[in-house]
């Protein structure tokens, strides 16, 4: 893999039941961006992660993390699944939620350290949750467990983060609070991926995108790739999202003139 890219993925295709979701995609990540995966209802987006994870065996292709396979350089990656995949009313509290995520720095029957501790109770500081470390989990508004979310997957000091719609159903304050992590971790070299459905603060929050309907439509730089006619074969002409989009587009290059 040449250069500073973190994911090469090749020739991958994935099907359901015979049905092609995703369908020879090509595409290379570089480090330290803010990578927003866009494309609309069933274009593949959360399957394009589960694959590139293993969580999905696809029928073809090749897939490298920092020029590897995944199961040698798996601490290097962090995965931030939908969170409606985890079941919240098991009894646990935040901050062992938030502690989970360091059990994969841990060797065989090794219990958690004081500095594993430390980096849960850093983690949940960061996401502006400490103040909740010993309430239920299932006591937490959406909002609130989406921080815990992003918090278990910083304790693992990964380089490279994919998550599935990390703001899915969250309010403006914790919004502005994920929006602020991730460009504190960019800064330090890392890179996000980001599963993403708002069109209209896609270009706001992301300096590079991957658009994808079943194969990857155009993948580059914001400013080259997020362009009307780009949307118009991702979602096509008769999309409403896509009016909406083409509309915010001509008012910020109009602006930026």
């Amino acid at each position: 893999m040449p250069g500073n890219d973190v994911l090469c993925v090749e020739e991958l295709t994935v099907s359901y039941e015979k049905t092609s979701v995703l369908w020879d995609v090509h595409f290379k990540i570089p480090q330290g961006k803010l990578i927003g995966v866009i494309g609309p209802n069933g274009a593949g987006k959360s399957t394009l992660l589960k694959s590139v994870m293993g969580l999905l065996k696809p029928m073809s292709g090749e897939i490298l993390f920092f020029g590897k396979p995944l199961s040698q350089v798996r601490q290097r990656v962090a995965y931030v699944p939908q969170r409606s995949s985890v079941d919240w009313n098991f009894p646990i509290t935040a901050f062992e939620l938030v502690l989970m995520g360091r059990y994969g720095k841990l060797g065989f029957l090794k219990w958690t350290s004081k500095k594993d501790k430390e980096a849960a109770k850093k983690a949940l500081a960061l996401v502006e949750m400490e103040g909740f470390a010993h309430r239920q989990i299932s006591q937490l508004s959406g909002g609130q467990q989406q921080r815990l979310f992003i918090a278990r997957s910083l304790v693992q000091e990964a380089d490279f983060y994919l998550m599935d719609e990390p703001f899915a159903g969250i309010d403006i304050a914790t919004e502005k609070v994920l929006i602020r992590i991730f460009e504190e971790l960019r800064k330090e070299g890392k890179t996000i991926l980001a599963v993403h459905h708002d069109l209209n603060t896609a270009s706001d929050y992301f300096d590079w995108m991957l658009l994808l309907n079943t194969c990857v439509i155009a993948a580059g730089p914001t400013r080259e790739v997020f362009t009307p006619e780009n949307l118009a074969r991702t979602y096509g002409q008769s999309s409403l999202l896509l009016k909406e989009a083409a509309s915010f587009i001509a008012k910020k290059s109009q602006g930026d003139s």
